[in-house]
């Protein structure tokens, strides 16, 4: 029954599919005219629109295949360009040129991220190249379906009647499969490129540089204040405690031994304050034994029942221990502060080349980035390690923070596999079955041509003849299909290794 319920489930999909890739090719066609139109007749006013009309057909693409094959597929744009600004005499510039008004500069500076962003052509092969290369591969059984039946009702119920238990016999295991697979075209297809991600790793990193270097500021201010509020003063009440023991040793030395026990006291108070100070600077355990020491330590100090697990191969730089180890004391203290927790659990451990830490409260739960309580501080400072924080915490409790930091251990390139070259065969051979065994094939046999060539499908009788077409272009639509999808697992190959 559950098996019967997920190839329907599949099979519901790939329809959908189908559906979505047949209104994505009329979007890609639009575009088409609207490329036409702006760069030939020079109606540049008709482009805008149309990418983002392919934008909003292709955005809907990637979040069901990302959502139904399990393939994770982020936005390939580069940063939208910011508004214009004004000169300090009210005008913009564009160039040589200037404007009273924003909306021109506001246009070409739009223009040129469309134009020059290579997501938004690759949407356009995407999108015409859609039928072919995911969404009729995805729905091939219900095509065969529907061939089975156009044969009976034409007269041949022998012949509909095998194809139709042909799809039935098929389907089952290939539903499932072409959806994974469309999702693993569509990641190919509609994933950022490496420049897109530089671009928006670099806008990422850039605001968090800024929001790094605010923090920094009110952090060492901060420290100056505590120095100048704590240690300083208690340094200054000892030394003058130490002048009122040196004016009073031959007059009354009981009272001078009293004031210098007093100094000695302020120096082991002002002395923990410092070091208070230095550990919250960097943690001297931190830098000698690393982070896992140095959060078993840390849970040592906390209010709370804190068990710590810790599976690393290698020690992070300085900087990310540094951060996840400070990231690690702001949750705790959170959860004991503003989340009533008695317990929690720490797990640090190494996801590739990430590093990954789970902490767990049984605290009543509530907490919001956006709120405060910490949590904007601790991914301000994650932010400027390209780091991300990721907040599970409903009413009610628990509260389950993850951090993770890309790029903290050494990565080594993955061996090449089978796969890959199975992957390279099918790149050669998919042209070969999509366009001259099948399409220009299908050209000949409409028109009507007696010249068979070297088409195998004009070769076989009649009623074979339209199934071997279709077949060749869904074997070339699939095998395009599966070269990218080889080309997306090769990628999360290289990308996942751990030294």
């Amino acid at each position: 029954m559950a098996s019967a319920r997920s190839t329907l489930t599949a099979l519901a999909r790939s329809t959908a599919l189908a559906g979505l890739a047949l209104l994505g090719l009329a979007a890609g066609l639009a575009m088409l005219v609207a490329v036409m139109l702006t760069f030939l007749v020079g109606l540049v006013f008709v482009f805008p629109p149309a990418v983002r009309f392919a934008r909003a057909v292709t955005r809907r693409q990637r979040g069901l295949a990302s959502r139904w094959s399990g393939v994770p597929i982020d936005d390939p744009y580069r940063p939208a360009p910011p508004p214009p600004v004004p000169q300090a005499d009210g005008w913009y510039r564009d160039g040589r040129t200037l404007y009273r008004k924003p909306t021109i500069p506001a246009f070409n500076k739009r223009w040129n991220w469309m134009t020059k962003d290579p997501a938004t052509w690759r949407d356009l092969a995407f999108l015409v190249s859609a039928p072919l290369a995911g969404g009729f591969v995805a729905a091939a059984p219900l095509l065969a379906v529907a061939y089975g039946v156009a044969w009976a009702a034409g007269g041949n119920p022998a012949m509909g009647a095998v194809w139709i238990l042909l799809a039935v016999i098929v389907a089952p295991w290939y539903a499932p499969w072409a959806v994974r697979l469309h999702g693993q075209v569509a990641a190919a297809l509609l994933g950022p490129t490496e420049k897109a991600r530089l671009a928006q790793r670099v806008t990422r990193l850039d605001a968090a540089r800024t929001e790094a270097v605010d923090s920094q500021a009110a952090e060492l201010r901060r420290i100056e204040r505590d120095l100048h509020d704590g240690a300083q003063a208690r340094l200054v009440a000892i030394g003058m405690t130490i002048g009122a023991a040196e004016q009073l040793l031959e007059s009354d030395p009981q009272a001078a031994r009293a004031l210098l026990g007093k100094a000695r006291e302020a120096s082991a108070t002002a002395l923990q304050e410092i070091r208070r100070l230095v550990r919250g600077i960097h943690p001297p355990v931190l830098a000698e034994r690393g982070l896992g020491d140095a959060v078993r330590a840390l849970a040592l100090d906390s209010p709370l029942r804190v068990h710590v697990t810790v599976d690393l191969p290698e020690r992070a730089s300085a900087p990310l221990e540094s951060a996840a180890y400070f990231a690690v004391s702001e949750l705790l203290a959170n959860a004991a502060r503003h989340g009533d927790a008695t317990e929690a659990w720490v797990d640090v451990s190494a996801q590739g080349p990430a590093l990954r830490v789970t902490v767990t409260d049984d605290g009543h739960g509530g907490a919001d980035p956006e709120r405060g309580t910490g949590l904007r501080g601790i991914e301000r400072r994650l932010g400027a390690f390209d780091g991300v924080l990721a907040v599970n915490s409903p009413v009610g409790g628990p509260t389950t923070a993850v951090i993770e930091l890309p790029r903290a251990f050494r990565t080594r390139p993955a061996p090449t596999t089978p796969w890959r070259y199975f992957g390279r065969l099918c790149w050669a051979l998919w042209p070969i079955a999509l366009f001259p065994q099948g399409l220009v094939a299908m050209v000949f046999k409409l028109v009507g041509s007696p010249v068979k060539s070297w088409f195998l499908a004009l070769y076989m009788p009649g009623p074979f003849q339209w199934p071997a077409i279709v077949g060749m272009i869904l074997l070339g639509g699939g095998l395009l299909a599966v070269a990218l999808a080889t080309t997306v697992r090769t990628r999360e190959t290289e990308g996942g290794g751990c030294a």
